[in-house]
């Protein structure tokens, strides 16, 4: 694990990248399925507004904007309506936290009938993130004022079982075809969450950072993938930055117990003490490039496996694809 004690100024800058014209060519079409811009209880170091400029200038294909307390799928609706110009596609969900009702099939409901692209469960109130922030954890931001204490959840009832509002939030999920994913939610849990959301007709799942909080082991891995589940990583613990805890091998194992087509690269960026979102793409792409993973890899992990999931279509390049 890399080294996270260094002390970082607000947004960090894009280190040098030795192949900065295959890095831009490659990042064409790309998609963050997990961008953390503002406004946020959060500090964050740029706004939606300016995302969307940024992945506009490298040529992104689709931006999904991720916040632990509201929906923002009004946010994605907007501000495509005002920049139709960027050509970038903006979407949204909702995390079920204590703020959107916990794990409350209204709330999904609702998110479903405006647009919205995924459900995240528990992030800051799950029960395992709570403890896991009372053990020490020391590197997950913080909010910007005090906010009430969060109510622990679970996916689980006290037997065990998935609790009647998760059955229905799975259920709302399969039927309207959208992404579930696993929030920070144990990965104890998440085999129930998902194997029951296969049963159920769910064909979208996701891993958020599943060496980070959640606790995934390579078993846990293979056994989640051999279902269907894909894995997110999130750049930014690979990258230069407040967030930094992972190598480039590390990253490349994670990618060989998966297999480039069950994992997606997303920036998980926005935070303070890191990169820009866009640039934690370039930096991601730049460590794929000296790890001599091929073009065609790198397009599967920054936004072929992430399109699949938000129903568009995929696009080849033979230059991108280029050996």
């Amino acid at each position: 694990m890399a080294d996270t004690q260094a002390s970082y100024p607000t947004t960090v800058p894009l280190p040098p990248l030795s192949r900065a014209a295959e890095v831009a060519e490659l990042l064409v079409g790309a998609i963050d399925l997990h961008c953390h811009s503002g406004p946020a209880a959060m500090p964050r170091i740029l706004d939606h507004h300016e995302e969307l400029l940024d992945a506009a200038e490298a040529k992104f294909r689709a931006v999904l904007f991720k916040d632990h307390f509201y929906a923002g799928m009004p946010h994605a609706i907007l501000l495509e309506k005002l920049f139709p110009e960027t050509n970038v596609k903006l979407f949204s969900g909702i995390v079920l936290n204590n703020a959107s009702g916990g794990i409350n099939p209204h709330a999904v409901d609702h998110t479903i009938k405006l647009g919205g692209k995924i459900v995240w469960m528990p992030t800051l109130s799950a029960a395992n993130h709570i403890k896991a922030m009372a053990a020490g954890n020391k590197t997950f931001p913080k909010t910007s004022q005090k906010m009430l204490d969060p109510i622990p959840l679970s996916a689980l009832d006290a037997n065990g079982k998935l609790t009647d509002d998760t059955r229905k939030v799975i259920d709302l999920i399969a039927e309207a075809d959208i992404i579930l994913a696993g929030g920070h939610l144990p990965a104890s849990e998440l085999h129930i969450l998902f194997d029951e959301a296969t049963r159920r007709g769910v064909r979208k799942m996701m891993v958020n950072h599943p060496t980070y909080i959640v606790g995934c082991s390579d078993t846990d891995i293979r056994q989640l993938v051999a279902i269907g589940v894909k894995m997110e990583h999130s750049i930014c613990m690979f990258i230069e930055g407040k967030s930094l805890k992972y190598s480039p091998d590390d990253l490349a194992h994670l990618i060989e117990v998966a297999g480039v087509d069950n994992t997606i690269l997303s920036s998980d960026l926005g935070l303070q003490g890191s990169q820009r979102p866009v640039d934690g793409f370039r930096s991601i792409t730049q460590i794929l490039l000296d790890l001599q993973m091929p073009r065609p890899a790198i397009r599967k992990l920054i936004s072929d496996n992430a399109a699949r999931f938000l129903n568009l279509p995929v696009v080849q390049s033979a230059a991108q694809d280029a050996a």
